[in-house]
């Protein structure tokens, strides 16, 4: 007994006397002591369920709006889609930049996901490149067997289809010039040209996509070459919209001085999915619009 009150004595000491040099050590500002983990465990948010339920909502919307019949009630999920995504947005901001959650462990994470993200992205387009194939290499006598099928006039690929070429391979090089700028943290106007051209560049691509639209002689109701034509282009359409939102949403966090030029996972990933989108466009051009018409 005598022994294991002695025991007891010393442990409590030494409890203390580490507590002591743990306090000591944060009043000093010295936090290199405490060993974190690499990985982060996000805590328990809201946010997935209420997006799901505002997705749900537009969804149900949208096919009551194409079957002509018109649900008020349900204009909600828009309005909580953009709140959720802001709410979602901040917190993650919040744990990359403020509380310093995504260590290189966590960026390799996000990096990893983006790319499968890219996979996935890529095989929904080559499941409409396959449908396109399949009906122009075994097109059928409902058709016309032939390729454009009979009666549709296509949009000659030397116009406004060459251009929108051109105006993404240009944007493609100006946010790559870019994204060199800040990495030898060159932030004069040379980087604010760059990134705003590849801004005013991709406007231009959905200006001429959107008047291309308006000139077409077909539509998407027009037999299988329509469906495919405008599922295609449609498709590619929002996701330039889409990355186009994203470079906007880096460059706010960029004149935020939210990136430095070790730590902007978020503008590689937008600049990837860029570079995605314009190898996306020279596939969809070089078939649909030169093989394909």
């Amino acid at each position: 007994m005598f022994f294991n009150s002695v025991i007891g004595c010393l442990d409590k000491k030494s409890i203390l006397l580490t507590n002591y040099n743990f306090l000591n050590h944060l009043s000093k500002g010295c936090h290199t002591s405490i060993v974190r983990t690499p990985y982060h465990v996000v805590d328990p948010s809201p946010w997935p369920l209420l997006m799901g339920g505002s997705i749900w909502g537009v969804a149900v919307m949208f096919i009551c709006w194409a079957n002509s019949v018109y649900l008020e009630d349900l204009h909600w999920g828009v309005a909580l889609i953009v709140a959720t995504g802001f709410g979602w947005i901040r917190d993650i901001i919040t744990e990359s930049t403020f509380q310093g959650f995504h260590t290189e462990k966590v960026q390799s994470g996000l990096t990893l996901g983006f790319i499968l993200f890219l996979v996935s992205e890529l095989m929904l387009f080559f499941s409409f490149f396959w449908a396109f194939f399949h009906m122009a290499l075994s097109s059928s006598i409902e058709i016309g067997c032939c390729w454009p099928p009979v009666g549709v006039r296509c949009l000659e690929w030397s116009g406004t289809p060459l251009h929108n070429t051109a105006l993404l391979v240009a944007s493609s090089c100006s946010i790559t010039t870019a994204h060199h700028y800040f990495m030898d943290s060159d932030w004069d106007h040379k980087i604010v040209i760059a990134y705003g051209g590849t801004l005013y560049l991709s406007y231009l691509f959905i200006k001429n996509q959107y008047m291309e639209y308006v000139w077409l002689s077909f539509t998407i109701a027009d037999g299988v070459y329509g469906s495919c034509f405008f599922m295609l282009t449609g498709l590619h359409g929002l996701h330039v919209i889409g990355g186009t939102c994203g470079l906007v949403f880096c460059a706010i966090r960029m004149l935020l001085l939210q990136f430095s030029d070790g730590h902007h996972v978020a503008l590689t990933l937008a600049i990837w999915y860029w570079h995605f989108v314009d190898v996306v466009w020279l596939g969809l051009f070089f078939i649909i619009y030169v093989w394909g018409s």
